[in-house]
């Protein structure tokens, strides 16, 4: 699931995964706090774009040239600015301290990069500042609705927790709900999701 990967994916009329936001990140939205916010492995930008509409200062990330294209393209429809990097998140620096809001939804990466990527949004984040993350589970193999098919790339409540030692977790919950996102998410879905604050 490389750059050339994903471009390929994107490469496609319309958005994969659809233009509205993620619906867990638009449900707790309004404890992210004002100020500067990271999408990471942003895509198509639907995330990015709905906390620019919220006056957040976005920046989104992604390894897809194409993806962040439309992502850019839909926060000018939407009348807002993201800015965009292009970087696979193996060499992203999140930097220490920096934003008041980090997210991450469907980022699904191999595991040794995964809790690195994670000890570095704990870091990330100033004091006060949330990290929110929806990701598929184990048992979202039983489903064919999206997301990868190699279980060591899924997540599980116990192993984020591990993971983000240092965050006070607001919401943490493993569930089984309809995720309707473009034609990439469709369906009955086996997902965690993490609200967790920075102290």
């Amino acid at each position: 699931m490389d750059a050339a990967f994903w471009n390929d994916r994107y490469a496609v009329a319309g958005h994969v995964y659809g233009e509205a936001p993620n619906a867990f990140v638009a449900e707790v939205a309004p404890q992210i706090p004002p100020g500067l916010v990271l999408c990471l492995a942003e895509g198509e930008g639907r995330n990015a774009v709905h906390l620019a509409t919220l006056g957040h200062r976005v920046t989104a990330v992604d390894q897809s040239e194409v993806g962040l294209a439309k992502a850019r393209r839909l926060a000018g429809a939407r009348g807002v600015e993201i800015e965009t990097v292009l970087a696979d998140l193996a060499n992203f620096s999140i930097g220490a301290g920096a934003w008041a809001g980090i997210v991450a939804t469907f980022a699904h990466l191999p595991p040794a990069l995964r809790r690195r990527v994670h000890r570095d949004v704990v870091t990330g984040l100033q004091p006060g500042g949330v990290f929110v993350l929806e990701a598929y589970t184990p048992a979202q193999l039983a489903f064919d609705t999206g997301g990868p098919k190699d279980p060591e790339r899924l997540m599980t409540l116990a192993a984020l927790r591990e993971e983000l030692s240092g965050l006070d977790f607001l919401i943490a919950r493993e569930l089984e709900h309809n995720v309707i996102e473009g034609d990439g998410h469709t369906g009955r879905a086996a997902v965690v999701q993490v609200l967790a604050r920075r102290l």
